[in-house]
């Protein structure tokens, strides 16, 4: 989307607010496509739960990863209330709600979907056997997560040396267990974790066939970073490895597929903001908008993601520093952007912006979270 795209937005729809391209969306899944052939594409919706960035996806051919009961409602609800023509099968036990723990109750109201969930531990095997036997399972290991922005491995996954007895104890149960799973921490730049990963679920899957266990399913998660700057390297380097690696590793029939999340919709948002204050602080000039970090800048907190801002003005530019709306000190979104000289009502913009921020929105100090307008669906 363009600068004019979006000023013209924020004149229309007024300000604070979040513009989302589908057309990126798209593009962006084609790319996954194209550079993964093997890998079907489950949307990690936790990234950004929006309806219609929903319908974008399962029109494209996407398939869902959820991790709440809300999030797979929120899936089966937008689909089914697709026009006729646009409406394909939905085969429920083909999505793979992917937190590998779950309340009883969760697990009570999916069972009947017969959904595929995973686990990785002998507590949560005999929570699954008991509330949702008609689930199938998948084993989730733990593997490497060094130089990923969020590392995941510290809280999820079972030691691979523990991985078979799992795997064959989910059978003495009468449970079936259709995959096994990894994730590498989200944004992942250290392209090494999926090779580890790779080679460990590889040793797994040939452990447990030499047990008797036949596996089929292979989901090697999310962690596919998204292009947020020119140091993060190209998608096509890290799908080069990806795909050397399963090509080595697994049979033509193994089914793979993958969580992304971020790098799906991170590049198709921007957010534009207004200037409500402006101070100068210790020889600092300091912007004050009418967003926040509890709002469509959380990533910030929860995500430990930089944004930066671009103007509409054209000037001499100095370190400035930028704060959100709330009375809050943590309400801090810059302490060094390059901007020119600004005023007040002024707009500013942040790009890359769609992956984990609006979602995590909060009406903290009554401020309610930003407008959300969409392009190209």
């Amino acid at each position: 989307m363009t600068a004019r795209q979006l000023r013209s937005a924020a004149r229309e729809h007024g300000t604070p607010l979040v513009v989302i391209d589908h057309e990126v969306i798209r593009g962006n899944y084609a790319a996954f496509r194209k550079h993964l052939p093997r890998v079907q594409a489950y949307y990690a919706v936790k990234a950004n739960p929006d309806p219609e960035i929903i319908r974008t996806l399962y029109q494209a051919g996407a398939s869902f990863d959820v991790a709440s009961l809300p999030e797979f409602m929120m899936v089966y609800e937008n689909i089914r209330h697709l026009p006729a023509g646009q409406q394909q099968e939905f085969i429920w036990d083909k999505i793979v709600y992917a937190n590998p723990i779950k309340p009883k109750e969760t697990l009570r109201e999916l069972d009947r979907y017969k959904p595929l969930v995973t686990y990785d531990n002998l507590s949560e095997l005999r929570k699954i056997r008991e509330y949702a036997p008609n689930a199938g399972v998948m084993l989730r290991l733990k593997v490497p997560n060094t130089g990923s922005v969020v590392e995941l491995s510290s809280k999820f996954g079972c030691h691979p040396g523990e991985a078979v007895d799992l795997i064959c104890q989910a059978f003495q149960m009468g449970l079936v267990v259709e995959g096994v799973s990894f994730h590498v921490g989200s944004q992942c730049t250290n392209f090494d974790n999926f090779v580890q990963a790779l080679n460990m679920s590889a040793a797994v899957l040939a452990e447990a066939g030499s047990r008797g266990h036949e596996i089929k399913i292979l989901d090697i998660g999310g962690g596919f970073p998204a292009r947020y700057d020119r140091h993060v390297q190209p998608f096509g380097a890290l799908a080069r490895r990806i795909n050397a690696e399963i090509n080595r590793l697994f049979p033509r029939d193994m089914e793979i597929l993958a969580e992304p999340g971020r790098f799906l919709v991170a590049t198709a948002a921007a957010a534009v903001s207004r200037v409500i204050g402006k101070a100068v602080r210790d020889g600092k000039t300091c912007y004050y908008i009418d967003d926040s970090v509890y709002h469509t800048f959380s990533g910030i907190i929860f995500d430990h993601c930089p944004y930066h801002f671009k103007t509409f003005r054209r000037g001499r530019t100095e370190i400035s520093a930028v704060f959100g709306q709330t009375c809050d000190g943590l309400d801090t979104i810059s302490h060094a952007e390059e901007l020119p000289e600004l005023e007040i009502e002024d707009l500013v913009y942040s790009e890359n912006i769609g992956a984990y921020s609006n979602a995590s929105s909060t009406w903290f100090n009554g401020f309610p979270p930003a407008k959300v307008v969409h392009l190209n669906r």
